[in-house]
């Protein structure tokens, strides 16, 4: 039995020619030999939504939190296993289920490989992208960790959306923005001095005139850590016009607000600060 179904596993002519699958059909595309079976079933048994709505309003959400360790469990070669289960949570009608999946995607991400996430995961952390803030902070929390398993050019993608976790459902949920300083620190190392000075310079610059000051102060730290990187890239054009922008936008404000930002960045990384006498003729 074990032979044929692997057989019928790999035979992607098959696959691709068949639109659907029949329930014997279906029962093989789930089969492995790492645990019991029945245990297997009983598992993807308490996904079906009729049971949640009859049974248990959080079996669903209780799936979703062990489904990465079942998903260790198995394998990645038994992702097939668990493929449509984890479509149908992703898909659920909860948002608390879908937060669930949302804070450990990127650890599902380091068990299935970056083949596997790139076909199965990334239409799904696309979807989270533009769910309920509840939904996205999951997403948000890890993205470094996601984004950094996938190849440059399916990454670089990404760089257009960022500025959509700007906006959220209650402006007034600071601590939202708050983690996207912080994650943007993190993804400094990921992006090219090109496209951190393209796409993350106006973000950092936003979040450095925030309303609470939790955030202007990550964002200090997050701009010091711009200048530091672009310094070292080997274009240095980028760190002049960065620097000549902090000069203008914040040296020179007429507010005191602005000209004490200018100070707190410096302070953040004060060994940086020779950097900004180079323009000793702009700041004078």
């Amino acid at each position: 039995n074990m032979d044929s179904t692997l057989h019928y596993m790999h035979n992607d002519s098959d696959l691709s020619t068949n639109s659907s699958f029949s329930p014997e059909e279906e029962r093989k595309s789930k089969v492995q030999d790492v645990v019991p079976q029945a245990l297997l079933d009983q598992y993807l048994s308490m996904t079906d939504p009729s049971r949640a709505q009859t049974v248990d309003t959080e079996i669903a959400k209780h799936c979703a939190y062990s489904l990465p360790g079942v998903a260790l469990t198995l394998g990645r070669q038994n992702w097939h296993c668990l493929k449509d289960t984890y479509e149908t949570l992703a898909s659920d009608m909860q948002w608390k289920v879908r937060r669930t999946l949302a804070f450990s995607i990127h650890e599902l991400a380091m068990i299935l490989g970056d083949q596997l996430t790139a076909g199965d995961l990334v239409p799904v952390f696309n979807g989270f992208l533009k769910d309920l803030d509840e939904v996205r902070i999951g997403v948000l929390k890890h993205l470094h960790d996601f984004l950094k398993l996938l190849h440059l050019d399916k990454r670089r993608e990404y760089l257009y959306q960022l500025q959509e976790f700007l906006v959220t459902d209650n402006s007034r949920n600071w601590r939202f923005r708050a983690e996207l300083a912080e994650q943007l620190i993190l993804l400094l190392d990921l992006y090219s001095a090109r496209d951190i000075y393209d796409y993350l310079r106006p973000i950092a610059f936003s979040l450095c005139a925030d309303k609470v000051s939790s955030v202007r102060w990550i964002s200090y730290k997050l701009v010091s850590e711009m200048v530091k990187k672009l310094y070292v890239a080997s274009t240095s054009t980028f760190v002049v016009d960065l620097m000549d922008e902090l000069v203008e936008k914040f040296c020179r404000c007429h507010k005191w607000s602005g000209r004490q930002t200018f100070v707190f960045i410096c302070q953040v990384k004060c060994h940086f600060i020779h950097l900004f006498c180079l323009l000793e003729g702009k700041t004078s």
